[in-house]
């Protein structure tokens, strides 16, 4: 079966005979990919342990990163699948990690966007509304709530799996028939179950998130703004960490979705369009799918100038794991060495008061218990 560029829905046109093959975007994809999981994957994996391992404080935000942490190194791993596609131009390995490497990628998409929200609206909680909500903001409930996440895009990834089946496609003159992955469904799977699918997860895994990010950062400005409210380092860690979630939001995910949300209209025929209009929002989408993938390399920074405990560990990592004192005993010619070892121990003391990065100061119009004071 033929593929195309974008497949035209109007009965008065004709469909081309040849689709376009990408490879140039496909090269772009190829390397794109390959810097991400060579960045993202130590970046993660390093923050993981940090986060399960190293600090021993139980923060309500510490469980937000962690399960965030996760999602990015759960998509980088899948990412050989992708260079291995877009290097050979065509699926060689078996179907089902064509849909599996698919549905990683929506999960960890819109379980970022779930995972930033919760830390934007945890910081809303502790700033505005520190007295009236702090029963919200216990580790019990958070680690319930990330449960529910990862429920929720679970869930969300079994009809993406089912979507994402390799297609073939006649790819040169000599009818080649080859398979294609996360590209070339056709219209009558967007009309069917795909544009559904689309709506739903654009309205729950970004609108809303959207909408919440957007809203908890600007009461958290306008609080914060107040001429009444007390300056501090945990203020400004406070702005930035929001700040900073805000940057990942609009670089990565408003592009992407916005289009695709365009090219679900486009490709379900709810709105008409001459096709050389649907040909390029997908050449922009494919583009912009680029920018959604690299919120796994951004994501860490946020822990790193954030998270005080965080950047304390690595920081001590940083240094020799092993330091010998050349002392001498008061004999002649002969000297002894004194080691101190470096022990998480020591790295936890160093970082007292992990990841405390953004609550009120005490004493200030927004004081808070010492339980609740800690990122």
């Amino acid at each position: 079966m033929p593929c195309y560029c974008c497949f035209n829905n109007s009965s008065n046109q004709s469909l081309p005979s040849e689709c376009h093959h990408y490879q140039n975007t496909h090269y772009l994809h190829m390397v794109f990919y390959s810097l991400v999981l060579a960045t993202g994957l130590p970046l993660n994996a390093l923050a993981l342990w940090i986060f399960t391992r190293a600090i021993r404080v139980e923060s309500v935000v510490s469980i937000y990163m962690c399960n965030l942490a996760a999602s990015d190194l759960l998509f980088t791993l899948s990412l050989p699948l992708r260079i291995s596609y877009y290097a050979l131009h065509s699926w060689v390995l078996p179907s089902f990690l064509c849909q599996v490497a698919g549905a990683i990628f929506q999960m960890n998409m819109y379980g970022s966007c779930l995972f930033l929200t919760l830390i934007n609206v945890d910081r809303y909680v502790a700033i505005v509304h520190p007295l009236r909500l702090r029963h919200l903001r216990r580790p019990r409930i958070a680690r319930l709530l990330c449960l529910g996440i990862w429920l929720l895009i679970l869930v969300f990834a079994v009809p993406t799996v089912i979507v994402h089946k390799p297609t073939e496609s006649s790819r040169d003159n000599n009818n080649r028939t080859t398979l294609r992955c996360f590209e070339g469904f056709h219209s009558e799977i967007w009309r069917g179950r795909l544009l559904p699918l689309v709506v739903l997860a654009e309205t729950l895994g970004f609108l809303l998130p959207l909408g919440a990010v957007v809203y908890s950062s600007g009461r958290v400005f306008w609080t914060l703004a107040r001429p009444d409210a007390t300056r501090s380092q945990r203020r400004r860690k406070t702005v930035r960490l929001l700040l900073a979630n805000l940057v990942i939001f609009l670089l990565c995910f408003v592009p992407y979705n916005a289009t695709l949300g365009v090219y679900g209209l486009l490709r379900g025929n709810l709105v008409e369009a001459p096709l050389k209009v649907c040909c390029q929002v997908r050449n922009v989408l494919m583009v912009l799918v680029l920018l959604a993938s690299s919120n796994c390399v951004l994501d860490p920074l946020v822990y790193y100038f954030s998270a005080e405990g965080f950047r304390n560990i690595l920081r001590d990592m940083s240094t020799p794991v092993r330091a010998r004192t050349l002392v001498t005993n008061g004999v002649p010619g002969t000297v002894s060495y004194r080691s101190t070892e470096i022990t998480q121990d020591s790295s936890l003391t160093a970082s007292k008061g992990l990841l405390r990065s953004s609550d009120p100061d005490p004493g200030g119009p927004f004081t808070l218990p010492p339980e609740d004071s800690a990122l």
